[in-house]
This record gives structure tokens, sequence and C-alpha cells, in this order.
């Protein structure tokens, strides 16, 4: 079997010295037609080619126990009695390369604590990716502004930076770029629409933990990033959130915001409460899990990274088949899901449901990724709410309604399938039975025709 090899360049470049060291000797087969691919497909009464377990996840620390017990023994549950939090909010600001940290209760509350902080206000407009989970716009519903969704690029999962301007109206306030699956928004491009026009940029970093932008960590390149610990994501507590930013004053405001509005900082007293805030601490026990946690991160991230370039070089030669891109060279993805595209037209016109099945009977679990987001019944619900009725004009809610058309979003829909992060924690061998699952998938393709 012939092998394709990376550029020095791009080896250097896409992974840390660590993920390097555990694939540099990997060769990354081509495409190629062997017997066993040709075999009878599981969906079709065939043998499955991956028979193994995936590995679970979470992944419970034992160690972490005495910690979490002397803390309940302690009583010092929430944040004010106890130095946990501050401790790793500390930590996690180290890891991502910034000042300041801060804990929240969900990813969630981080995007609408940051949005408040940034002056996001009702009758705003704030741009968002449309690629992405529901939170992403019903945190800009909950500031009783309006999500105005940029079409997304179809190669990169991501939103389109040349699509930004045209969406832009004089309510503008705020950009919120999604890192959806941990792949890396071109930021200099957003900052650089941003700052023409005077917006915050809000990075939705809650799958991106150790991503990178031109070796820059993600959630760190705008003017705040939030990020989640909700029990799937690759730094888990169960629930739980963080913004990071360097911006001194931007972090103490939303102190003060997510603690009922006390006074923080340079958030001054006026009164007992100085400013309306809310409720949306973190709490002891979800800090000592993720400082818990932490202490794999790194090796897991460089495991990922390895089995997603290999998946990349591989699967790449399968006709149909067309891993995520990368914005720029110099970048690094988190991998909460590794996803490509499947062209169906190179499957003899196989729906993509139906390849999916194929490939979850032969023992890889997948799924289609995110829906048209921006055509959710919610958003309508909202629109024509009375609130939002008072906030915007007729006029403009029906021109949302008609500029509401994002065909490279459509295209992703129809095409994405993505595999979960626990996934890449798999062996070599695993990796190798996800290549040989879509090959056989591709040799008998006219097998799966109803």
């Amino acid at each position: 079997m012939t092998k394709s090899k990376l550029t020095r360049r791009q080896a250097i470049t896409a992974v840390s010295a660590g993920a390097l060291g555990s694939f540099v000797n990997w060769s990354f087969p081509s495409f190629n037609i062997n017997n066993s691919d040709q075999q009878k497909l599981a969906i079709n009464g065939g043998e499955k080619v991956h028979r193994g377990s995936w590995p679970e996840w979470p992944v419970w620390d034992q160690s972490a126990e005495k910690n979490i017990t002397g803390m309940l023994r302690s009583g010092r549950w929430w944040r004010a009695d106890g130095e946990h939090i501050a401790d790793f909010e500390k930590r996690y600001a180290e890891l991502m390369g910034v000042k300041r940290c801060l804990a929240t209760a969900s990813g969630t509350t981080s995007l609408i604590i940051a949005q408040k902080a940034l002056g996001v206000d009702a009758g705003d407009e704030v741009l968002v990716s449309p690629f992405t989970f529901i939170a992403s716009y019903n945190v800009i519903f909950m500031n009783k502004a309006l999500p105005v969704f940029v079409d997304t690029d179809p190669e990169t999962f991501l939103m389109d930076p040349s699509k930004i301007e045209s969406r832009i109206t004089e309510r503008t306030t705020a950009i919120i770029p999604v890192h959806i699956y941990g792949l890396p928004v071109d930021m200099d491009r957003v900052n650089e629409v941003a700052a023409k026009h005077n917006l915050k940029v809000i990075e939705d970093a809650c799958q991106g933990w150790l991503g990178e932008y031109k070796g820059k960590k993600l959630g760190s390149l705008g003017y705040a990033g939030c990020f989640s610990f909700q029990n799937s994501k690759n730094l888990p507590a169960g629930e739980g959130g963080a913004i990071i930013s360097n911006n001194e004053e931007l972090m103490d405001k939303c102190t003060s915001l997510h603690n009922c509005g006390r006074p923080f900082g340079s958030v001054a007293r006026t009164s007992a409460y100085p400013i309306a805030g809310i409720n949306f601490r973190m709490q002891q026990i979800q800090a000592l899990i993720l400082m818990s946690q932490m202490n794999r991160i790194r090796k897991d991230a460089d495991i990922r990274l390895a089995n997603a370039l290999y998946l990349d070089a591989s699967l790449k030669d399968i006709p149909g088949i067309i891993p995520a891109k990368l914005v720029v060279e110099n970048c690094r993805s988190a991998y909460h899901l590794y996803a490509f595209r499947y062209i169906s037209r190179e499957f003899n016109d196989v729906p993509k449901s139906r390849f999916m099945n194929a490939l979850q009977a032969e023992g890889i679990p997948c799924s289609g990724g995110y829906g048209p987001q921006n055509r959710d019944g919610l958003i309508d619900e909202q629109l024509n709410s009375k609130g939002y009725k008072r906030l915007f004009s007729e006029a403009r809610l029906k021109q949302w309604r008609e500029e509401n058309v994002l065909p490279g979003n459509d295209k992703l829909c129809d095409e994405a399938v993505v595999f979960t992060q626990n996934i890449l924690l798999g062996s070599r061998s695993d990796m190798e039975d996800i290549v040989r699952a879509v090959r056989k998938i591709y040799q008998n393709r006219d097998s799966l025709k109803t």
C-alpha cells in the first residue's frame, strides 16, 4: 500500500511535540481496493468491521475523591466560603494564556453574561453562526436581542467571514463566531470586520478547549471567550462554564453580573448591589472535578489530534468523503467532534441517513451533526412574541425572514457526518477500523440502494 506523508511544515504547525511523537512513524494509507473491503455489509447481514467497544466518557479519577470529600465535610460548598473556584480560575487562565478567568454555572450562562457585560441589550442585533448548538442563539434571545445568522462555509463548517459585512445593520452590536466541534474560526478576518464597524466579538469556544488559531488559544482572540464543561465536553464537570479575557474591567463587570450584581474590582459600590445581576455562580464541587480533569486534558488532546490527522489523511482518498478543512495552516482543532462531509453522488446517490445506518452497523457510532438551526421553530415563536414586536418593526422582522436564506449552511447540514470526541481517544486499530468501514461501504454502495 502506498504511503501519503505529512510535510515537515504541516507536521510542525499542526501538532504539539507530544502528538507528533505519537504518530510520526505512522503510515497514512491512500485509497485502495482489496478483497476484505468487498465483503458483505453488516447492515445486509455480513460481519461488522469493529467488534470491540469505544472509550467511555467521562472518565473519573478516584484520586480526586479525597479533596471532594474534605470540601463536602467542611460545609464550604459555595463560592464565597471556599478557595477551590478561585484556584480553578487561576489554572484555567494559565492554560488558556490569558490574564483572567471567571467560572460560571454553564457555557450558556457564560455567553449571557459576556454579552451583557459588553453592552448587548434589548433591541440590539447580534451576528452568530447557524451551524451550532441551540444555546449559541438562545442566549441572544435571553438578552432580548435579535440573532442574525451569517452563512456557513461548508468546507470549514464555520461562519464564512466574507458574508459578515452584508448582515450588519445600524443595530448590530456584537458578533458571536462559534468554534463548533473545536474547529477554529478565521478570527483575523472576523476581528477585521468587527473593528471596522465597532462591534464586540464574543467567541463561543464552548467546544474549543486547547484549540488554537495561529498559535493562540481559542477564546483568547476576541473581547471575551466562553467555554462549557457539560458532561460530554472534553473538559467535563457535569455542568459549568467559564469566561476568559485579558480585559480587566470587562472581567470585573462579568464577575459582578454573575454574582447578583455585587461590587467587584472596578465595579464601584453605589448601593449594596450596584448593577442588575443574576446568580450564575459555579459550585465548589465543580471546580474540584475540573481541576482533576485538567490533569489529563493535554494528553487527551494530543491523542485526539493524532487520531484525527490519521483519519484526515486516510479518509480523504475515499471518493465522497471530505474531512473538515482548517481555515489556516497554523491552527489546531480541539476535536470535540470529528467532522467530514458525505457526498452522496459519489456513493451512487445513497442517502446520508442510509450511509450512517450502514456505518453504525459496522460498529462505528456516528451522527449527522446539527440541523438548519436558523429555521428552528423557537425562533418564529420569539419573533411573533409581543416583546419582539415591540422591539423591532414589522418591516425589520419581515426583512429578517426574507434574508434568512443560508445555502452554504443548508448544504453542510445535508452532508455533515460526525464522530464524538471519545471515539478519537481510541487506539490506532480503532481508527483503522473506521477507515476500513467507510471504504467497505463505498465498495458495496450499490447494495445499499433500496
